[in-house]
C-alpha cells in the first residue's frame, strides 16, 4: 500500500508540474518532474536513482529469469545441460548466459518503445494464462488441488480480468503482437519437436475434457504433483497415519450391501497383508460387530479388530455410495474406516481414532468424499486433510 501510494503521488506531482507537450514525448518523465520541482540537483538525484534502479532491476531480472530455463531443464522441458551449475559460483551459468543473450538480441533489434511494449505484452499474456488456469483448475475436480486462498467472485472476476488484459494486449500495437506471436509459435514448435516425445504429462485442461466426456477418469500424474506440493506447503512431514493411508487398500462400492458382505470383502483384501487366514479374519470381524455396533454416527462406521502378533496395524478406507446396512437401527453407512492391529498397538489405535475424528469433522469432508472420481482421490482427501501431525519417533 505504501509503495502504491508513493507511485501515485509521484505521478500526480509529475503530471501537475510538467507541461503536457514535453511530458508526452519524453522517456524520462520523472527526471523532468524532479527538475521542475527541485532544479538541477533534483534532476541529478533522480538520474542517479534511475541508474541504480535499472542496474539492480536488470541484474535481478536476469538472475531470476535464468532460473526458469534451469527448472524447465530439470523437468525435461529443455536440454539437461541448462541445469548445470558453476563449480566455483554454484550458479546456473549456462542458463544465465542464454537468458542474457536473448535479452541482448531483443535490445539490439527492437526500439525502446517496442521492447517495452513487447515485454508488457508477454507479461499480460502470462496474466491471462494465470486466470485461465484458475478456472481450469477449479473446474477440474482435483481433490489434491487445495489452495490456501480462493479468489472471490469466481469465475466472473477471472473472466472480466481476461477481457481487460485482452484489450490491453490488442492495444499494444502490431510489432509487439508479432514478436509475442513469434515467441508463442516457437514455443509450440519446441513442444511438438522436443518436449512431446520425452515427457508424458497430462495437463489440467485435458483432464477436465476427459472428465466431461467420460465418467471413467483414471488417476492423473498432475494430481500426484499437486498432492506432493500441497503436503510440502503444509509442512512436508508425514506421520505414521499418513504412511499407513498412502499404502492402504481402498474399496469404492457402488451398490447397497449388508455388513456381512463388507466384512467378506475386507477380509479378502487384508488377510494377505496381515498374514491371517481370510475366513478367520472374517469371523473376527463378525464377532466384533456382534459385541457392539461400530457405527459412530449416521453414515460413518469405524470397525476395528485385534489380531495376534506384534507391531501390526493396518487401515482400510471404504466409500459405499449405495450404503452398507449394519443394522435396522442405523441408516445406511457410506463411509468406513477399518482399523486392524495387534494388542501392543492399542495406544496407537486410540491416536488413529482421534486422527480420523479430526478428518471426518471437517465441514467439507462429506462433500469432497462423495465427489471424488476414483480411489486415489479418496486417498488424497485423507492425506491432505489439515490437522496436527505427530512427530515420528
Amino acid at each position: 500500500g505504501i509503495v502504491n501510494l508513493l507511485y501515485v503521488l509521484v505521478v500526480f506531482v509529475t503530471v501537475g508540474t510538467v507541461d503536457a507537450q514535453y511530458l508526452s514525448g519524453s522517456l524520462l518523465p520523472l527526471t523532468l518532474g524532479a527538475k521542475a520541482t527541485m532544479g538541477r540537483i533534483g534532476e541529478a538525484l533522480i538520474s542517479l536513482a534511475g541508474l541504480l534502479a535499472f542496474a539492480t532491476t536488470a541484474n535481478a531480472g536476469i538472475l531470476s529469469a535464468s532460473r526458469s530455463p534451469m527448472a524447465m531443464s530439470r523437468d525435461g522441458l529443455l536440454p539437461a545441460v541448462l541445469s548445470k551449475t558453476s563449480h566455483r559460483w554454484h550458479t546456473p551459468h549456462l542458463s544465465i548466459a542464454l537468458t542474457a543473450t536473448c535479452a541482448i538480441l531483443a535490445i539490439a533489434f527492437l526500439s525502446v518503445a517496442d521492447l517495452v511494449k513487447t515485454a508488457s505484452t508477454i507479461m499480460l499474456l502470462m496474466f491471462v494464462l494465470v486466470n485461465v488456469s484458475v478456472i481450469i483448475m477449479r473446474q477440474s475436480g482435483f481433490q489434491s488441488y487445495r489452495p490456501k486462498f480462493k479468489v472471490p467472485l469466481y469465475p466472473w472476476l477471472q473472466i472480466a480480468t481476461i477481457g481487460v488484459y485482452g484489450f490491453l494486449i490488442v492495444d499494444m500495437g502490431t510489432i509487439p503482437l508479432i514478436v509475442t506471436g513469434a515467441f508463442a509459435l516457437l514455443a509450440c514448435v519446441w513442444y511438438l519437436s522436443y518436449v512431446h516425445r520425452r515427457i508424458d504429462r497430462e495437463s489440467a485442461f485435458v483432464f477436465l475434457v476427459r472428465r466431461i466426456v467420460s465418467r471413467e477418469v483414471q488417476r492423473s500424474e498432475l494430481e500426484q504433483e499437486l498432492r506432493q506440493l500441497s503436503m510440502e506447503r503444509d509442512g512436508g512431514t508425514l506421520d505414521r497415519f499418513d504412511h499407513l493411508v498412502k499404502e492402504c487398500p481402498i474399496l469404492d462400492i457402488e451398490e447397497r450391501i449388508p455388513a456381512r458382505e463388507l466384512f467378506r470383502r475386507v477380509a479378502a483384501a487384508l488377510s494377505g497383508r496381515l498374514n491371517v487366514p481370510e475366513e478367520e479374519l472374517y469371523e473376527r470381524l463378525l464377532a466384533r460387530e456382534k459385541q457392539s455396533s461400530t457405527v459412530v454416527r449416521p453414515g460413518l462406521a469405524i470397525p476395528h479388530v485385534i489380531v495376534e502378533g506384534d507391531g501390526i496395524f493396518e487401515i482400510m478406507l471404504i466409500r459405499a455410495k449405495g450404503g452398507i446396512i449394519f443394522s435396522d437401527l442405523h441408516p445406511p453407512v457410506k463411509t468406513v474406516f477399518f482399523l486392524v492391529g495387534s494388542l501392543d498397538e492399542r495406544n496407537y489405535h486410540l491416536r488413529a481414532l482421534m486422527t480420523i475424528a479430526h478428518i471426518v469433522q471437517k465441514p467439507d469432508f462429506e462433500k469432497r468424499w462423495f465427489q471424488a472420481h476414483h480411489i486415489e482421490q479418496l486417498r488424497d482427501i485423507v492425506l491432505l486433510s489439515s490437522r496436527k501431525r505427530e512427530e515420528e519417533k
